[in-house]
This record gives structure tokens, C-alpha cells and sequence, in this order.
């Protein structure tokens, strides 16, 4: 099994947008092949990151999941705010990282 964890941290003022695209996916990684589950980690404190957290059958059905129009399309609003935000020039409203990890128990 594989985990990819997403890592993002946002403006004070986007909290509740960030909050609302979640809420309202569009729920394109739910099909993808080799896709388990997702966890959406809201922070207890305002300094620490959202997390998602996706459960894979391999690296490769995550990596497969990253590079196709249906990640694209599940991130468009998303995409649009940042993009909208530096075409303002403005700081992205904003950011994330992966990191990825075999489960070596459970």
C-alpha cells in the first residue's frame, strides 16, 4: 500500500474557501483506478497545515492519478484562485507540498 500526503498551508483569509472546495469536490479521484481512501486533516491550531492524506494500491496508480485530466479537472477552482491571485500579483492564497510513503505496518 502507498500514501501520499498533501501539505498545504493557507493565507489566514482563504481558510474558508480552501474549506468549501473540499467540501464541495467534485469526488474525481474516488474512480481512479488503484484509489483506497482520503482523509482531509483540518488543523487544531492556526500555524499548521491542512493535510490530505490518499491511501493507493501503488505509487503508480498515485502517480497515474497526478497526471491526469482528472486531477486536473478536480483542482480547477483551486488553480483558478492562485492563478487569479498572481495574475493580481498577489501572493498565491495557497501552497502545498506532497510527500509520499509506503506503510510498512498497520
Amino acid at each position: 500500500m502507498f500514501v501520499a500526503i498533501n501539505y498545504i498551508s493557507c493565507q489566514e483569509s482563504y481558510k474558508s474557501r480552501f474549506e468549501e472546495l473540499f467540501s464541495t469536490r467534485a469526488g474525481a479521484i474516488d474512480t481512479m483506478p488503484g484509489f483506497q481512501h482520503m482523509y482531509v486533516l483540518k488543523p487544531n491550531d492556526q500555524q499548521s497545515e491542512y493535510l490530505i492524506v490518499s491511501h493507493w494500491e501503488s505509487e503508480d496508480n498515485f502517480k497515474a492519478w497526478t497526471s491526469s485530466e482528472a486531477f486536473i479537472q478536480g483542482h480547477k477552482r483551486g488553480f483558478q484562485d492562485i492563478e487569479e491571485a498572481v495574475k493580481n500579483g498577489q501572493e498565491p492564497p495557497m501552497k502545498s507540498s506532497f510527500k509520499t510513503y509506503e506503510i510498512l505496518t498497520r
